[in-house]
């Protein structure tokens, strides 16, 4: 682990040098090329060091983590392009990777706490410093105080846990059972809201719509995936007093991801509906992990590897048309079939895998999802057939808008992609469709 943050480490440096803008780029793909070839597939831990390890679920995330912030870089050429302070923005996103790969790699509870919480700042300096709009500054104190809110109280659990038990060690944890409400509640709300879970889910939209597509491209890709992650290693110990009380996290994602689903029909800003989006998928994600059964946990993390990959491009997409037609209002981005019939394309295959349509890796992880949340409770079909159902509908609704009708009078001046754009769209898509074949790595890793 320690060699892939010296990698990471170095490469701030020289990104404050002159015109490394697309060096630091291929740097990082080449350190996620490498982080590949390491093939720490396996249900053990490996690499371990004094406070460093990897299994399978730190190396999906990883991965991802690399992999997105690689792509963050791509699809920010505008910041290059108007000179918006290019080298901080460089370092930014390199502090945010390390910080990223620290928590996906801690073993220690405590160690994992903190870079958790280290990971809001640079997402914050995000938001703050290249958001397009002045309510950018209400989205990040939104952002800041939800999440800081929320994780104090894990703070707190933290430590009583290291001072009954006398450790913090994830694997050590995993011989105990935590027995008590409000341990188990200051345990997981930190990452209900980081997931978002719905009625705490108003940070999400607020942030995705003020921030650059770098930042929505993170938030969406890693920052949602955070809660999730932190949850799967939870409950290691947490099994019974689990079986107890989620029945009511599970209740309320499924009511509210039917809900989301329905503004998600109303919204008329590209990113909004994008944000919603998420949060229904987030649902799914929750319901299935909180069933804590094979099929959910899998399904869990499959999906979030999936989400990762499928809402960032649809994100870059977004922010495509937005730098063509300087607006992201729906009744303006209109009928661009016509002058960029190429992207269409991309808008169909990323949509597509938006609603799980095979044979792509969300469609794997929705279908564990379901399995586990059926088998939990057959009531739990109604809800979820809403959730299918309108799932598909507003991926529809956002891609025949957009694609279709009559072009908005300003359009007419509008370019084609170019080069960058396209594969930075294919590298969203291939690896989303091509995982599928390497399922058992999300399935089997139990």
């Amino acid at each position: 682990m320690l060699k892939f943050l010296f990698m990471i480490g170095f490469l701030i440096p020289l990104s404050l040098l002159n015109n490394m803008f697309w060096t630091v780029q291929n740097m990082l793909f080449a350190i996620s090329f490498l982080f590949i070839l390491m093939n720490y597939i396996s249900n053990f831990s490996m690499g371990l060091s004094y406070f460093l390890g990897c299994d399978m679920i730190s190396y999906g995330m990883m991965l991802l983590s690399l992999w997105i912030c690689s792509l963050m870089i791509m699809a920010s050429e505008s910041v290059l392009k108007i000179n918006n302070y290019v080298k901080l923005f460089l370092v930014n996103i390199l502090f945010l990777l390390l910080f990223l790969f620290l928590t996906f790699s801690s073993m220690n509870l405590f160690m994992f706490y903190l870079f958790f919480e280290s990971s809001l700042i640079p997402t914050l300096f995000l938001i703050l410093g290249w958001g397009y709009q002045p309510e950018r500054l209400q989205a990040g104190v939104y952002l800041l105080f939800y999440t800081l809110f929320a994780s104090l109280p894990m703070l707190v659990a933290i430590f009583y846990l290291y001072s009954v038990y006398g450790t913090s060690h994830f694997f050590l944890l995993s011989q105990f059972e935590c027995q008590y409400f409000l341990l188990y509640l200051g345990l997981i709300m930190a990452f209900l809201v980081k997931m978002p879970m719905f009625l705490v889910h108003l940070w999400l939209p607020k942030a995705h719509v003020e921030a650059p597509v770098s930042g929505s491209m993170i938030l969406a890709g890693i920052l949602l995936k955070l809660g999730g992650y932190g949850l799967l290693r939870m409950f290691s110990f947490m099994q019974f007093i689990g079986l107890k009380y989620n029945f009511v996290w599970i209740s309320i994602s499924l009511v509210g991801g039917v809900l989301i689903s329905l503004v998600c029909l109303r919204q008329t800003d590209l990113k909004a509906l994008i944000a919603y989006s998420s949060v229904a998928h987030m649902g799914i994600v929750l319901s299935g992990l909180m069933t804590l059964n094979y099929w959910g946990i899998s399904g869990a993390y499959t999906l979030m590897i999936a989400h990762g990959l499928c809402s960032s491009g649809l994100f870059c997409l977004a922010n495509i048309t937005y730098e063509r037609l300087g607006s992201r209002s729906m009744l303006i981005n209109r009928g661009l079939l016509n002058f960029m019939p190429s992207m269409t394309l991309w808008w169909f295959l990323l949509s597509s895998a938006n609603m799980a349509a095979p044979p792509t890796l969300n469609l794997l992880g929705e279908i564990s999802l379901l399995n586990s949340v059926i088998s939990w409770s057959w009531v739990s079909m109604i809800s979820l057939s809403f959730l299918s159902f309108f799932s598909a509908s507003y991926t529809l609704y956002l891609y025949s808008y957009t694609q279709h009708g009559k072009l908005c009078g300003g359009g007419f001046a509008s370019a084609s992609g170019t080069g960058r754009e396209y594969l930075l769209l294919a590298l969203h898509w291939i690896p989303l469709n091509l995982l599928i074949l390497k399922s058992e790595m999300s399935i089997l890793w139990l």
